[in-house]
C-alpha cells in the first residue's frame, strides 16, 4: 500500500475501534427498577446516545449535548448542538437542563451520563455569581497560555455549578452510571469532561496557582469567587457519590492497539511511545524526527496523547499540524520518513480538518508554494502550509474522541 494510503488506513482504524456503536453496547448496565434517564456531554455525546438507544430495552429519556455538526439521529433522547472549545449561552441552557434532569430523578432511578471529551466546553454552567462571559475570558486565556488539559480542567471544575462531582451529587440517592471517552493523558476520569461525575481531588487553591503560573488574571468576579471559595466540590469519600460508577469504555491505548494490529497486518513493526505524550507541539515533532532516524525501514512509530500550543503567532492551526511542521523542520527531507498527525475527533483545534499527512517532499512543495515553513511556525500558520501543499486530512466530525493520534512511517 502507498505510504499515505496506509497512514490513513491506520488513522481510520484506530478511529473505528472506539466508536460509540463499538463500545458503549458491551458497558450499559441493567435497566433499573424505576426510570432511566440519560443526559451527556462531549464530542461523542450524540453518537454515544444513538447507541444507547439501539441497544436499551426498557422506556428511556433525556438530554445530551454536543459541539455543533457533531450530532446524530436519535428519538428518545434530545440532542442539543453547542459551542467548543469556548462555551456559548446554547451549551449553559443544555448544562441547565442537565442538572434539573439530574435532580430530578430518585431512589430506584438510574441517572446515565455519557461523558467525552469536550464536555467541559459543553457543559458549561457558571457557578452562582458568575456569568458566561466571566467563564468565556477564562477559558479563551488559557487556551492561549500553554496549560494543559489537566491544568485547564481543574480551573474549570471551580467555576462550575456541574462539574467536578456535582452532576453525580444532584442525582443522589438514585443510582449514576457514567459511561466514559477518554481524550486525556492518564485517563482520569476526574479530567474527562472535568469529570461531572466523579470526586475532585483539587481545590479552589489549585486553581488560583494555575491561573498565577500562567500569568492570567481573571475577571474579578472569578477572582473573587475563586478566593472565597464558599463551596468546594465533592471529594473522595463525599457519601454523595456512593452510588456513582464510573465505566472507561474506550481509551487512547485502544485506539493505538487497533492500528499496532493493521501494522503488523501489513508486515510493518509497530513501536508505541505511549498513549499520553505531552508537551509543545513543534517540540514534541522535533524529539521524534530524531526517534525516526534512530529506526530501520518497516518501522512505524505510534503514539497518543495531546499536546499544547502556545500561541505567539497569528496564523491558523492546530496541535497536529504544529506537531507535523516541527517534524518536518526537523527532519529537513529525509527522504524515507513520512507521517500523519490527526485529531481523532475531526477537528485539530478549531479548523475544519482532523490533521495532516507529511511526506518526504512536503518542506519542498511548500517552499515551492511560496511559503516559508519556518515563519509558518513561528507565525502558528502550520493549517495554511498543509492546505497549500494538499495535505491536510479532512474526515469532518467522528463523533468519538479519544484525543490525538501520530504515525512515522519509516520505508
Amino acid at each position: 500500500m502507498e505510504p499515505a494510503a496506509l497512514l490513513r488506513a491506520l488513522f481510520d482504524a484506530a478511529v473505528d475501534s472506539v466508536a460509540a456503536h463499538t463500545v458503549v453496547p458491551p458497558a450499559l448496565p441493567p435497566p433499573p427498577a424505576g426510570r432511566t434517564v440519560v443526559v451527556g456531554a462531549g464530542k461523542a455525546a450524540a453518537a454515544m446516545a444513538a447507541a444507547v438507544e439501539a441497544h436499551w430495552q426498557g422506556p428511556l429519556s433525556g438530554l445530551v449535548v454536543t459541539r455543533y455538526g457533531h450530532g446524530a439521529p436519535t428519538s428518545r433522547i434530545e440532542v442539543v448542538e453547542a459551542a467548543h472549545p469556548v462555551p456559548d449561552a446554547a451549551g449553559q441552557q443544555a448544562a441547565q437542563r442537565i442538572l434539573e434532569l439530574a435532580a430530578g430523578v430518585g431512589e430506584g432511578d438510574l441517572l446515565l451520563c455519557l461523558i467525552s471529551g469536550g464536555g467541559s466546553s459543553l457543559l458549561s454552567l457558571p457557578a452562582p455569581g458568575l456569568t458566561l462571559e466571566d467563564k468565556r475570558a477564562v477559558n479563551k486565556a488559557l487556551l492561549r497560555s500553554g496549560a494543559n488539559i489537566g491544568e485547564m480542567n481543574t480551573v474549570r471544575r471551580h467555576l462550575s455549578a456541574v462539574k467536578g462531582g456535582r452532576l453525580a451529587a444532584a442525582a443522589f440517592p438514585a443510582a449514576c452510571v457514567t459511561l466514559g471517552l477518554s481524550d486525556v493523558p492518564g485517563d482520569d476520569p476526574a479530567t474527562i469532561a472535568s469529570g461531572p461525575t466523579v470526586p475532585d481531588p483539587t481545590s479552589f487553591a489549585d486553581a488560583r496557582a494555575i491561573l498565577a503560573k500562567y500569568g492570567i488574571t481573571p475577571p474579578p468576579a472569578v477572582a473573587a469567587h475563586l478566593e472565597r471559595a464558599a463551596e468546594e466540590t465533592p471529594k473522595p469519600g463525599d457519601p454523595r457519590l456512593d452510588r456513582a460508577e464510573f465505566r472507561m469504555v474506550a481509551t487512547p491505548a485502544r485506539a493505538l492497539q487497533a492500528a499496532a494490529d493493521l501494522a503488523r497486518q501489513h508486515g510493518l513493526n509497530p513501536v508505541i511511545l505511549g498513549d499520553d505524550l505531552e508537551g509543545e507541539a513543534r517540540e514534541l515533532g522535533a524529539a521524534h524526527a530524531v526517534l525516526a532516524r534512530q529506526h530501520p525501514p518497516g518501522t512505524v512509530i505510534l503514539s497518543g496523547g495531546e499536546t499544547t500550543v502556545t500561541v505567539r503567532g497569528q496564523g491558523r492551526g492546530g496541535r497536529n499540524v504544529e506537531y507535523l511542521l516541527g517534524l518536518a523542520l526537523a527532519l529537513d527531507g529525509a527522504p524515507n520518513v513520512w507521517a500523519l498527525a490527526c485529531d481523532t475527533d475531526g477537528i485539530d483545534g478549531t479548523e475544519d480538518a482532523a490533521g495532516a499527512i507529511l511526506t518526504p517532499n512536503g518542506l519542498a512543495e511548500a517552499r515551492q508554494s511560496g511559503k516559508n515553513p519556518t515563519q509558518a511556525l513561528a507565525d502558528n500558520d502550520a493549517y495554511t502550509l498543509f492546505k497549500a501543499i494538499g495535505s491536510l486530512v479532512v474526515t469532518g466530525p467522528t463523533r468519538t474522541n479519544v484525543n490525538d493520534f501520530r504515525a512515522i512511517l519509516i520505508v
